[in-house]
């Protein structure tokens, strides 16, 4: 049974008697979540002999029960735009994208229609024809996790309900891996290190996040630096990042907590213009965040096999470095 489809007729053995009807429709039907079961019952599809039931309803045995068509699904809020998309895996259940800097993963809940053009979301939607998860809600159907706007890399989106669920609960265990390459100013102190300062909302700069507050969130970000840079444009590290929890804005607010911003990322503290020693040097600018999701592995959501991707620093992001003199 497909989880949004289907007409089917159960009966419950009397051995099951004391289980919640949401509980045992769960367990008795293949691949439809307990919200989707809610929400059949919500809107009526659901009978028990006949009787409109409650999701908590205890059974008894023998009930016979009937479902008698799929949930009706709010309208969507975003929409089909044509923008190329990096596919760089796809199948049935999930497809793997190269996102670039400057797109949205989705609209903002806030936004109007015109606001909510050229993100992730409109180009998936377009790209698969509305073949996406909506175990979310109206504006981010597909979507598992997110990358911000201003970083690059790859992110995986969910085309089922089921691979959504599956894909969720590793990213909730921490048994997804997620690698990204940042370019920070000046020289770290150690060739490695962790931080695990909790991360919240500023509150007096709601756009950014904080290590300030004690209420924060926990939060760990372990980086290694790749390398050194030093020259006329001033002192940078290459690191690569890797990420124990997936808090907003995290790697950013981390980084800059301990004093080293995220080249480009003038909202944590580093400068729009990059100067030179040199005289009559012109300065350089990066009008995005040097941060990248290099790789990405996680275990398919439904044939439970390991995949691994793997994306190279983007063209703007090199052509940065050669600036600096990192290359």
């Amino acid at each position: 049974m497909h989880e949004n489809a289907t007409i089917q007729k159960l009966v419950v053995p009397e051995e099951d008697a004391g289980q919640r009807l949401d509980q045992w429709l769960v367990s008795h039907v293949p691949d439809v979540s307990r919200v989707r079961i809610q929400q059949l019952i919500e809107q009526n599809k659901i009978t028990v002999n006949g009787n409109a039931p409650k999701p908590s309803l205890r059974l008894r045995g023998h009930e016979k029960i009937q479902i008698t068509g799929a949930v009706e699904l709010p309208a969507l809020k975003a929409f089909p735009e044509d923008i190329p998309l990096d596919v760089v895996y796809e199948d049935e259940s999930i497809a793997v994208i190269n996102k670039p800097a400057g797109m949205s993963v989705h609209a903002g809940s806030g936004k109007e229609e015109a606001g909510n053009r050229g993100t992730l979301v409109n180009a998936l939607l377009h790209r698969f024809n509305h073949q996406l998860s909506q175990i979310d809600d109206e504006l981010r159907p597909g979507i598992v996790h997110r990358l911000d706007k201003e970083t690059s890399g790859l992110i995986v989106v969910a085309k089922t309900d089921k691979a959504h669920r599956k894909l969720a609960e590793q990213f909730s265990r921490r048994q997804t891996k997620k690698t990204y390459i940042a370019l920070v100013h000046g020289s770290m102190p150690q060739p490695q290190g962790t931080i695990n300062t909790p991360i919240s909302r500023d509150l007096v700069r709601r756009n950014r996040m904080t290590t300030r507050r004690t209420d924060g969130r926990e939060a760990i970000t372990h980086w290694k630096v790749q390398k050194q840079i030093s020259g006329p444009y001033g002192k940078f590290s290459l690191l690569e990042v890797k990420i124990g929890t997936g808090r907003t804005h995290q790697i950013r607010a981390h980084l800059s907590s301990i004093g080293h911003p995220v080249a480009g990322d003038t909202l944590y503290g580093a400068p729009h213009d990059i100067k030179s020693t040199e005289k009559n040097a012109t300065p350089v600018v990066l009008n995005r965040n040097f941060l990248h999701a290099a790789a990405l592995c996680f275990m398919h959501p439904t044939q439970e096999k390991p995949l691994s991707f793997e994306q190279p620093l983007p063209a703007e992001l090199g052509r940065f470095l050669h600036e600096i003199g990192g290359k």
